[in-house]
């Protein structure tokens, strides 16, 4: 049997597809980039990052161009395929980002840093980058794992539980602003109804997860995943044994760490005891 051919030819992949449908919209009006951006209200140079898929730009962006182009919700929805393309992350952490998008809860413990879902752009990029990444991958790097972010901030988010080490909270950032954006971002969403934060102070001593990083998904046909990770690789743990032996060592640290409200006080403390501004 003969292969069958592409209907259209064009890309398969969510992101690059973005990108080609902006680009094939533009030129079919005869339009350049200076003229779409009067037109539309933003930048040159914004439209020609999102038609070369060096960014995917923001949902008020999609809209926009929806209303501009006279095609209501198509741009908007495949922003939102670009946006949960797991091509955009490294192939190790495919899989995982796949089963994150369909879990109905997830509870992560955080060793030494934010959990991506929780990251703001400018925590993202120093640490990113503090892994060597630089130049366009940093900046598609950012965008996908803020991107992660919609799974939260969806009409019907998955609860998410999340235990902060306190040595998340005492490893700043460089840029104090960016720092001081990153622990009012964890405050704000440890108010969120879907979202519970605890800090695990480091008067808690020992317990069975110093060293790991772990993250559990539960499925909608009810199975729990694991997935531990380190600053060179992760491991997606499938088999019930180990998936048990790490939830009875995330539940016993859990009654360790201090309750939600005291863990989202610690949290405003940590920001009281920054550095102030100098005064001009």
């Amino acid at each position: 049997m003969p292969a069958r051919k592409a209907i259209t030819g064009r890309s398969q992949e969510p992101r690059k597809r973005y990108a080609e449908e902006l680009r094939r919209l533009r030129t079919a009006r005869g339009l350049s980039l200076r003229a779409l951006a009067d037109a539309v209200g933003w930048d040159p140079s914004l439209f020609m990052k999102l038609e070369s898929g060096k960014t995917l730009g923001s949902p008020e962006v999609a809209e926009a161009l929806d209303g501009f182009y006279g095609t209501p919700g198509l741009l908007l929805v495949m922003w939102e395929l670009a946006v949960g393309d797991p091509t955009q992350f490294k192939e190790q952490y495919r899989r995982y980002m796949l089963l994150e998008a369909e879990a109905v809860s997830l509870w992560h413990y955080s060793v030494s840093a934010p959990p991506g879902l929780l990251q703001t752009a400018g925590y993202a990029r120093e640490a990113l980058a503090a892994g060597w990444i630089k130049g366009h991958e940093l900046d598609q790097q950012v965008e996908a794992r803020l991107g992660r972010r919609q799974l939260l901030e969806s009409d019907n988010p998955p609860l998410f539980r999340v235990i902060l080490s306190e040595a998340v909270l005492r490893t700043s950032l460089s840029d104090l602003d960016a720092w001081r954006e990153q622990l009012e971002h964890l405050a704000e969403v440890a108010e969120r109804p879907n979202i519970t934060l605890q800090v695990l102070p480091f008067s808690a001593g020992p317990h069975g997860l110093m060293n790991t990083a772990v993250k559990f998904l539960r499925l909608t046909d009810g199975r729990t995943v694991a997935y531990t990770e380190n600053d060179l690789r992760g491991e997606l743990v499938e088999d019930n044994a180990p998936v048990e032996e790490l939830q009875r060592r995330y539940d016993a640290m859990r009654d360790l760490a201090l309750p939600p409200a005291e863990s989202r006080k610690f949290i405003l403390r940590m920001l009281e005891e920054m550095p102030c501004e100098p005064s001009i």
